[in-house]
């Protein structure tokens, strides 16, 4: 009887460590949400950046200005920057 007690206490000990650290691990983590997650991502043109258009970015659409030169549908570029609602991009070299 004392055995399967010592070996219940040691399964709830380890398990509430195993929580602990994945709480302090959770907290550490930075949130990479808003403008700051956007640039760096790949966009699919939608319609003709010439040199304004629209992008698919993980299945929404963004008012989006081509940096330099133009960009046709399907093709993916780069954004390098968020002005308000506008995303500023590059074509994917």
């Amino acid at each position: 009887m004392l055995a399967f007690l010592v070996i219940i206490a040691i399964i709830v000990v380890v398990a509430i460590y195993f929580v602990v650290v994945w709480v302090r691990r959770t907290y550490r983590r930075q949130v990479a949400t808003g403008r700051e997650e956007l640039i760096g991502k790949t966009a699919t043109v939608q319609t003709p950046l010439k040199p304004k258009g629209m992008v698919l970015v993980a299945g929404e659409r963004w008012t989006a200005i081509i940096d330099e030169g133009q960009a046709d549908p399907e093709e993916e570029v780069i954004i390098t920057r968020v002005e308000g609602l506008k995303l500023h991009v590059t074509k994917k070299r």
